[in-house]
């Protein structure tokens, strides 16, 4: 994984879920302070982007009436994102739009999973809002989370092709953009949440000076909009564990 791909992952607020070690090089050389290195993980220890508390959604969330297929403004994509309480324990702050560029991956069926990871899942939606959502355990898991929206026909597109990239990518990928070429070295399909009316979820294995770093996105479609969710753990290899609560919580707001 170039440093550029780090940069891009710094950019949606993902290394928040990290540690100290050699990848807070990474940190530093994208302008961030390193975070304090956390106990060395054991075999008890939880991934450090897992959440070690039962998240709840607020039980009197509304939706905006995405699920009937309106393409939802700006203005209205920034009502619904998810705010602070609306997940127990999760707080929401802004987050800055990825930069422009980003990664483009070497094999055509595998440039939805590079669009994804740039933060512009393709098709382009015609609004987006980005937010940054931290936990309680020392701002654990910290979730980077971006709503697009397309309309149902171009909504419904971006979930099947991403969802044929997890399959025809299975052994990885090369990807150039930014600083240098970034290798991932496999993508697996995970266990969606059961959450709005279409859902997808994997992991993508990034590698890091030698190091594997797992990225993993979950993605959820109500009506035209899609809820991008997306975690790393860049310290010990293990899957981040994504909180169902945050998606299930969106789709109620988006319905």
């Amino acid at each position: 994984m170039a440093l550029a791909a780090v940069t891009a992952a710094l950019a949606l607020g993902l290394m928040g879920a990290c540690g100290g070690g050699e990848h807070s090089d990474a940190k530093e050389a994208a302008g961030e302070a390193p975070a304090t290195p956390p106990p060395a993980a054991s075999s008890a220890t939880p991934s450090p982007a897992a959440p070690s508390i039962a998240a709840t959604p607020r039980p009197d969330l509304t939706g905006i009436g995405a699920s009937d297929g309106k393409v939802l403004t700006r203005g209205e994509l920034d009502r619904a994102v998810l705010a602070d309480g609306d997940v127990s324990g999760f707080r929401s702050g802004p987050m800055d739009a990825p930069p422009p560029g980003g990664e483009t991956a070497d094999r055509s069926e595998c440039l939805p999973l590079t669009a994804v990871l740039n933060g512009k899942p393709e098709p382009l939606g015609k609004a987006v809002a980005y937010r940054q959502l931290v936990g309680p355990e020392d701002d654990r898991p910290a979730v980077s989370e971006f709503l697009t929206t397309h309309g149902v026909r171009d909504a419904s597109t971006l979930l099947n092709r991403v969802r044929a990239a997890v399959t025809a990518c299975a052994d990885g990928f090369t990807a150039s953009g930014g600083d240098g070429p970034s290798k991932y070295t496999g993508v697996k399909p995970l266990s969606p949440v059961k959450a709005g009316d279409d859902a997808v979820a994997y992991q993508l294995t990034g590698d890091f000076e030698g190091d594997p770093v797992p990225l993993v996105f979950h993605l959820v479609r109500v009506g035209g909009t899609v809820a991008t969710f997306y975690t790393a753990n860049f310290e010990n290899g293990a899957t981040p564990q994504m909180p169902p609560a945050l998606l299930v919580a969106q789709a109620a707001k988006l319905t």
